[in-house]
């Protein structure tokens, strides 16, 4: 039996005042697998994660979750499928660290008791111990220490699909590299289906099972990490020669 779909874009475009946004996407996302969405500022890689989760709707095609259109679905039982990272992790200010953690799991009805205790399994999950960070408010965390939190509450509510919106973008380099090995290995041993959107083809490599490349709204190749290196599009010669000037591992 092959690999099941989590994620399928049919010919799917966005156009905002008869502008083109995104234009005839039409690709998979293997359930389990790390798809990461790399280009340009500007080259569509957010919008394109949007309509996962229906933040946007597509002007023409569909996309497709676990199989039904994202609009075949209720969109608040969709989101609450979906986690969802941010730069900026979008933490409630005035919530306890616990409370920001529990948003999700708290809507669904769960139980005080199975909430604190998947909140205190989330925390050692990101390497944060419960009882220095469970009363906490965001302002006393670091930078690096908010976006655990943001990864602990996306997953929270236990959900197949996660995605990532350049997550580690604001952090200075050392705090994010440390990120990005933490994720790593946290991808491999939770085996979620995710999406990530960077414009660092470093971190491209370092995270994806494959790389899908963004230009003007169009997604031009999808491709392993070593086969982009051997690609002829100019595009992705672009991004690969970034890497002839810091190369990884350097």
């Amino acid at each position: 039996m092959g690999s099941l779909t989590a994620v399928q874009f049919r010919n799917v475009s966005v156009s905002l005042d008869e502008k083109p946004i995104v234009s005839h996407l039409d690709f998979e996302v293997q359930a389990g697998e790390t798809l990461v969405l790399l280009g340009r500022s500007g080259s569509g890689k957010t919008t394109t994660l949007k309509l996962v989760n229906r933040l946007i709707q597509p002007s023409l095609g569909e996309v497709l979750v676990e199989e039904k259109p994202t609009m075949d679905w209720d969109p608040i039982v969709l989101r609450r499928h979906i986690g969802y990272v941010i730069q900026e992790t979008g933490l409630f200010p005035h919530f306890t660290i616990e409370r920001n953690v529990a948003v999700v799991p708290t809507l669904l009805g769960w139980s005080k008791e199975r909430i604190r205790s998947r909140t205190e399994e989330l925390l050692l999950l990101v390497g944060l111990p419960p009882n220095e960070f469970l009363d906490r408010y965001p302002r006393e965390l670091s930078g690096g220490q908010r976006q655990r939190i943001g990864v602990a509450r996306a997953l929270a509510a236990d959900p197949p699909i996660v995605l990532m919106d350049e997550p580690f973008g604001a952090l200075d380099p050392i705090t994010r590299g440390e990120l990005q090995v933490e994720f790593a290995e946290l991808a491999k041993k939770l085996k979620k289906t995710i999406l990530f959107v960077t414009h660092d083809l470093r971190e491209a490599f370092f995270l994806a099972s494959r790389i899908g490349l963004f230009q003007n709204g169009s997604l031009v190749e999808l491709l392993s990490p070593s086969e982009f290196l051997r690609s002829n599009h100019p595009e992705a010669r672009s991004f690969a020669q970034s890497l002839q000037k810091w190369p990884l591992g350097t």
